[in-house]
């Protein structure tokens, strides 16, 4: 019976949190020891054969497909991220890679709160109303939710009502920033609690079983295609102008996701946000740069906006 089964379609609907997305892409790219970001179509790959081993086994992973997959995300408006070096052009260069794997976008504009990013749940709110309705009039067999706020309880509880079947992928970690400040991301327990299938896939990724390996290296971007390609330039840092001229010196050194600049009397931290125009690891020691001076939230000046006019011979 369970064979016979096996060889109806299983119909997929993947739904992001963008926010929640980039931030996981960015820990590994810049504080995991991979030091790659998170790849789209390599995690629909995992996706497709996660659902397969839950639902039917191994088997069953020609009949799990994907039949739709949304991407929700706050961002910057065309004014703002136009002063931004190449924001508008990497959010073009990512509005293209999820084309490519049939994902639906939906924006909606960063508010600000006196010149600093507020992310606030409005993003949350449409996001669970389309999961709803979309799987209410497609009756997908099962939702896979890239999320982590227990905001979603309500929806997973809706989902369940439906009778459809909800994966989670979910990432804990924690870390200390370039502050020393301890970071911690962590997936609400009652979201956990509600869904069909939880992933926990910083497990998988950090020790994969052996059938597992491919699945995990096919999760992050190849860098020789150049990972710069999902690059998110957005900083979440807070800011206080004492300056909009540019200045110019030389990159001393680019450690693990931060690196200073030569600027006399000391000199300036930037973190991998900071950086505009290329990729943070496209950087080098001597390598010549311009960059706007800002206070951080700690009172200290450091580089924003560093972007890369020439490289050390």
């Amino acid at each position: 019976m369970q064979l016979e089964k096996s060889k109806e379609l299983i119909r997929i609907g993947v739904f992001y949190d963008g926010n929640y997305f980039f931030h996981v892409s960015n820990y590994y790219n810049y504080v995991h020891n991979r030091h790659s970001r998170i790849s789209i179509s390599g995690l629909h790959d995992f996706i497709r054969n996660k659902v397969a081993s839950m639902e039917y086994g191994p088997m069953g992973f020609p009949h799990c497909q994907i039949v739709d997959a949304h991407y929700f995300r706050s961002r910057p408006g065309a004014a703002e991220a136009s002063q931004k070096g190449n924001l508008l052009y990497y959010d073009r260069v990512f509005d293209d890679i999820l084309m490519s794997e049939g994902i639906t976008t939906h924006y909606l504009p960063l508010k600000n709160n006196g010149g600093a990013p507020r992310f606030d749940k409005s993003i949350d709110v449409l996001l669970a109303l389309e999961a709803f309705e979309l799987a209410f009039h497609k009756r997908f067999d099962v939702i896979v939710l890239i999320a982590s706020d227990s905001d979603y309880v309500p929806l997973a509880r809706k989902l369940n009502s439906l009778g459809t079947r909800i994966m989670l992928l979910s990432w804990d970690f924690d870390y200390r920033d370039d502050y020393g400040n301890h970071r911690v991301t962590r997936t609400s327990q009652d979201l956990l609690n509600v869904v069909t299938y939880p992933v926990y896939m910083e497990e998988i990724i950090n020790d994969p079983k052996p059938d597992e390996v491919p699945l995990v290296e096919s999760l992050f971007v190849n860098k020789d295609q150049g990972s710069r390609s999902e690059a998110n330039t957005n900083s979440e840092v807070e800011e206080q102008p004492v300056g909009e001229e540019y200045e110019v010196s030389t990159i001393l050194s680019v450690k693990s996701g931060y690196g200073f600049i030569k600027y006399p009397p000391e000199n300036l931290f930037f973190h991998y946000e900071a950086v505009v125009g290329c990729d943070f690891y496209d950087l080098e020691p001597g390598d010549q740069v311009k960059f706007r001076i800002v206070t951080n939230e700690k009172g200290d000046d450091v580089a924003m906006d560093v972007e890369l006019t020439s490289h050390a011979n």
